[in-house]
């Protein structure tokens, strides 16, 4: 496992493990095998509904506490200082635990205006260490740069849909120069288009490599943070083995010249549901 240290100084695994769109009963099975393999960065939220099937799997596993790495988000509708406070300590007892390693806003919903107080109720569950580290999902320049200017502690990593057909370049840009990681969701596409282009499959056929195992390395060569979601026993661990080869940098060049600035999921702006 690679690990990336964020801007106050916690370590965190560049690989991780995500269950979105999984199951609350399957969740259990599914973040098991992913620990059993050798994870153990999950990354969950409150509007998934496993929060409750990701605590079992925790509570059954014999990995110390210590070494894993957590993380959940504040919903939409649960934005707002006493609200997000509140929708932690929900978080947290379905969850099974005493602290979390990392929480984030999910979205910005900048229509409602609320994520500005909403990252000052983090900041608080921060300073009272029941946070390791704080950070948002899907914002875009002009959030993180207001967020930057009107509170206190910068945000550790930005969450967002990030792939070969969707690289964030801009963003990624803004985040380095405020010592900010890009964390990517829905890093393969979702299983769509990325892994039946031709560039992605010719250099999987060159590295003996399955197609996601190629995007998943480019990702982590571009030191993105990763978290590949699946429920198939096999993949789980074809997506973890994936520190045994190294993408040359005509190859990283090619993979990087895909970017069609193409989402799969909402922009950001216009994501205002509640």
């Amino acid at each position: 496992m690679d690990f990336i240290t964020l801007n106050n100084g916690l370590k965190m695994p560049q690989l991780g493990f995500g269950v979105w769109q999984v199951e609350d009963d399957k969740a259990t099975d599914a973040v098991a095998k992913a620990l059993e393999t050798g994870y153990t960065s999950i990354d969950t939220a409150m509007i998934y509904k496993n929060e409750k099937g990701v605590g079992k799997a925790l509570k059954e596993t014999s990995v110390p506490r210590e070494d894993l790495f957590i993380t959940t988000k504040v919903w939409n509708s649960d934005q707002g200082y006493d609200a997000t406070l509140r929708a932690f300590d929900e978080s947290l007892e379905r969850l099974g635990l005493d602290y979390v390693d990392l929480y984030l806003i999910h979205w910005p919903t900048p229509q409602f205006d609320t994520y500005i107080e909403t990252y000052k109720a983090m900041e608080q569950l921060y300073k009272d260490g029941r946070v390791k580290a704080i950070g948002v999902c899907n914002f875009e320049i002009e959030h993180l740069e207001r967020l930057l200017a009107e509170c206190e502690i910068p945000p550790v990593l930005n969450q967002v849909e990030c792939h070969p057909y969707l690289a964030q370049n801009e963003l990624k840009e803004f985040c380095a120069k405020h010592d900010i990681f890009v964390e990517a969701w829905s890093p393969l596409d979702q299983g769509g288009e990325v892994l039946q282009d031709e560039t992605i499959q010719k250099i999987a056929e060159a590295k003996g490599k399955s197609p996601a195992q190629v995007v998943l390395r480019w990702h982590l060569q571009n030191g993105t943070i990763v978290i590949p979601k699946s429920v198939t026993p096999s993949r789980i661990e074809e997506n973890f083995d994936v520190f045994d080869f190294e993408l040359t940098e005509s190859e990283v060049n090619e993979i990087d010249g895909l970017n069609k600035d193409r989402r799969k999921g909402a922009h950001p702006n216009e994501m205002n549901v509640r």
